[in-house]
């Protein structure tokens, strides 16, 4: 996703300048090649032979410094790069860019490149210079102009020893923060569901019935659907995968059951223009759950569990669809692998399919990767080599919608 982009990041003269040669080396992992700006004051976290022995280049710093590739390098650099990323962007930083004040190496640059090319602001200060009304009004201000994306702070343990919304973001945020200002917008003003991870059917207070999904690759096609722009609302099961939302455009409802995953997809689906329904949700239920802890007996050495079948989301869906809806599924089989896919598309009403077999080496629950192949209602096939699921949705995303 960000190989072969070019990437400037600009560094103030914060603690959690400490962090930056991590994401640098993130960066430049993912593909991308990564030149840095920084404040003097900068330099006091962080040596420029870090940055430059990460980078493979020279560090901008020094508006007049003589080692300087251009006598105007904060307009070469802006021309360079697809996108810039200030981390950590203290409240001095902020102020400077809401004010237009353009006095050192940074904010010369950033001033050349507001204009022109996405930037990614991730403030980090103290909890009481972030909630300072200067720094707050700053924050309006730079929200409203039309390259900027600002990544809000996280809450928790600060420099100082004590706690409060002021920590910058980790690495993956910010990550995923450069590659959503990256992407196409080809989905703006779609609303789009999907479903992640696996269901859990209560049996008593400490049991349940659940399976092996993660999460990974519902929060993968959620990922790649708001990065486009989409209004994206994911419901989710039980999952151990992380779900980035650096922008705020994505709505997270939690349904650990399967009627509590029918209620609330079925409550969204009016307003949906598709969904694509990944989440491994459970063919049955108990019967009854057991108020207080079942309980093994003297010489017991069997125990019946009544079942019943939970509601079927993707059917329930896929009835009401109307003609401007579009509804994906998912099937994973271990026997007759493709038509048993083909059987659920046509009963469920769905527009398409996504096969993807335990078979498979890499593929399945709990994996980073996935091989799938996308069947069609109208009779399209496109089978996917082993990809990571990052990658598989991007091609199930543009297979299907564009």
């Amino acid at each position: 996703m960000l190989k072969g982009k070019r990437i400037l990041v600009g560094i103030s003269g914060g603690i959690a300048a400490y962090k930056i040669p991590e994401l640098i080396r993130s960066l430049v992992k993912a593909g991308a090649e990564v030149r840095v700006t920084t404040t003097q004051n900068a330099l006091q976290f962080i040596t420029e032979t870090t940055l430059q022995t990460l980078t493979g280049s020279r560090v901008y710093s020094d508006v007049f410094a003589a080692i300087n590739e251009h006598a105007t390098e904060h307009i070469s650099l802006p021309e360079w790069c697809d996108a810039m990323i200030v981390a950590p962007a203290t409240a001095n930083i902020v102020a400077k860019m809401a004010a237009g004040i353009a006095d050192d190496a940074l904010t010369t640059t950033i001033c050349s490149c507001a204009a022109r090319k996405p930037i990614i602001v991730a403030p980090a200060m103290n909890d009481k210079m972030w909630e300072n009304p200067a720094t707050q009004h700053a924050i309006k201000t730079i929200q409203g102009w039309k390259k900027v994306h600002v990544v809000e702070p996280d809450e928790g343990l600060l420099a100082c020893g004590t706690s409060g919304k002021g920590r910058m973001p980790e690495i993956e945020i910010l990550q995923e923060a450069i590659e959503y200002a990256l992407a196409p917008q080809d989905f703006a003003g779609r609303k789009i569901l999907i479903t992640a991870g696996g269901t859990q059917e209560k049996i008593d207070p400490v049991r349940f019935i659940s399976n092996y999904s993660t999460g990974k690759m519902g929060f993968a096609l959620a990922h790649e659907c708001a990065r486009r722009g989409a209004e994206v609302t994911v419901v989710c099961g039980s999952v151990s995968a992380p779900l980035y939302n650096p922008f705020g455009t994505i709505r997270r409802i939690d349904a650990l059951s399967a009627q509590a995953m029918y209620e609330a997809c079925t409550a969204v689906w009016p307003q949906m223009a598709c969904a694509i329904l990944c989440a491994a949700v459970a063919d049955f239920t108990p019967t009854e759950v057991a108020e207080e802890k079942i309980k093994k007996q003297a010489g017991q050495t069997e125990m019946t569990l009544a079942l019943r079948t939970t509601p079927d989301i993707a059917r329930a869906l896929g009835e009401s669809k109307r003609t401007d809806q579009m509804l994906v599924g998912f099937a994973l089989e271990t026997e007759h692998e493709k038509e048993n896919a083909l059987h659920k598309m046509e009963r469920k009403h769905l527009n398409a399919i996504i096969l993807n077999s335990l078979r498979e080496q890499g593929a399945g629950f709990g994996t980073d990767t996935n091989k799938v192949t996308i069947l069609q209602a109208d009779g399209k096939t496109a089978e996917l080599p082993l990809l990571s699921k990052a990658d598989v949705a991007a091609q199930i995303v543009d297979t299907l919608f564009t």
